[in-house]
């Protein structure tokens, strides 16, 4: 895929930088631009993927795992399977690189929120306004909000997805 720039409409840039596999496994590299501070990612981990961050510029704040970190330009963290995390922006034009191994389908989660942020669906926050589309957006982000029994979330968030994707909120949100 050549590279491919995602535009929220607070200004947040995800750019497709590479897909591939190495000696560490298949891996997705994305870099996002953050032009303004804020929270940019709830408590939320995953069974599977791995996330890693590398800021270019900026400064971010961190909590992985219960520890909380503020890094610069140059510094890198990383969030391995099973493990809460969260972070925000804190400063302007934030700029960070973003790998995930294995991706999954990250990059159809960003493009599926985009899409929906775009069309006016979701709130200042970025949270889809229709729980259907929440739904399905949680589904693509192959993980669990923190705080609630990932059974609990299983069942309902993944009920109302399943009934997303049978009234065509794929199709609709997400066109090949």
């Amino acid at each position: 895929m050549d590279k491919a720039t995602l535009t929220f409409r607070s200004g947040h840039e995800v750019t497709f930088v590479e897909e591939g596999v190495d000696e560490g496994g298949a891996f997705l590299r994305l870099r996002h631009r953050l032009p303004t501070p804020g929270r940019q990612a709830g408590p939320h981990w995953h069974p599977v993927l791995g996330e890693r961050w590398t800021v270019r510029s900026g400064r971010l704040r961190f909590k992985i795992d219960g520890v909380e970190k503020v890094v610069g330009a140059g510094d890198s963290l990383a969030a391995g399977a099973n493990v809460v995390h969260e972070f925000w922006s804190e400063t302007d034009d934030v700029v960070l690189d973003h790998e995930i191994r294995p991706p999954l389908r990250h990059w159809e989660m960003f493009r599926l929120w985009q899409a929906l942020d775009a069309a006016g669906r979701t709130t200042k926050a970025g949270v889809p306004r229709n729980p259907l589309a929440l739904a399905l957006l949680w589904e693509y982000q192959d993980g669990y909000l923190a705080g609630i029994p990932a059974g609990v979330q299983r069942v309902v968030l993944g009920g109302l997805a399943r009934a997303a994707r049978r009234l065509g909120y794929e199709r609709k949100w997400l066109p090949s």
